[in-house]
């Protein structure tokens, strides 16, 4: 059930925390995975550079992909592209560092999803996920960061709530060409965070911890399964009940 074999899928941002375990976890199932990413601390056969926020960059990509396995099953779009002061307190976001953070992240899902699912659409297949994040669907709870040096980065909910219902258009638009368009909405995810906040989100969250890259595997693993073949437009929440309460 929820086989990959054979499957070509390619995963933006694969050389970071979520990517590495999509990727490992797709090529262990025996998917034929293109990690993509605009740099790698390892090397692999199906390592691609790609930036995707350049439209030549994704164009020649995408073409590569296509003349070395002549079709694309699935694209996840999970890169991360941010400004260097990603993460300021509101009152500090220049405006420019906001326009540049919507221009890389949300536009460059859009340029990939453009390209991608065009092709997808002349092969009559596909399945595309857009990560997302419970914070494009309800506002950040601020007290979990009291006590330590984080916030929540103003253009993240903006371009996270703009991904879900971009997705909402391409499910629609694509759909009769049986080309599936969804997100995954992941909660917080641990990755060594400090103590005090640890403390903080898991006595808000219902299942009192955070979730783990393994967690959004499993989800995006059935999203782009055939299992999942009548399951379109729809934005797959994986957040320990965050967004129930």
């Amino acid at each position: 059930m929820f086989s990959v074999k054979d499957k070509v899928i390619v995963v933006t941002g694969g050389n970071g925390l979520l990517g590495k375990k999509i990727v490992n976890s797709l090529r262990a199932e025996e998917g034929i995975v293109v990690s993509v990413d605009i740099k790698f601390d390892h090397q692999h056969s199906d390592n691609l550079m790609m930036d995707i926020t350049n439209e030549t960059s994704v164009n020649k990509g995408v073409s590569e992909i296509l003349s070395k396995y002549g079709k694309i099953n699935a694209w996840i779009n999970n890169a991360y592209p941010r400004t260097a002061d990603w993460g300021n307190a509101l009152e500090d976001v220049e405006f420019d560092s906001w326009r540049k953070n919507v221009d890389m992240h949300l536009n460059g899902y859009f340029l990939c999803c453009k390209i991608v699912l065009n092709t997808m659409k002349d092969q009559g297949y596909g399945s595309l996920v857009n990560m997302s994040s419970i914070y494009g669907l309800v506002g950040p709870d601020f007290t979990v960061y009291e006590g330590t040096q984080m916030t929540n980065a103003v253009a993240y909910s903006a371009i996270k709530g703009g991904i879900n219902n971009l997705t909402r258009y391409l499910a629609s638009y694509y759909g009769p060409y049986q080309v599936r368009v969804n997100c995954v909405s992941p909660g917080g995810i641990f990755d060594n965070q400090s103590d005090v906040f640890l403390k903080n989100y898991n006595k808000k969250v219902p299942m009192r911890r955070m979730g783990t890259p393994e967690d959004i595997v499993a989800a995006v693993h059935y999203l782009i399964s055939d299992e999942a073949s009548y399951v379109t437009g729809h934005n797959l929440i994986v957040d320990g009940g965050w967004t129930a309460i």
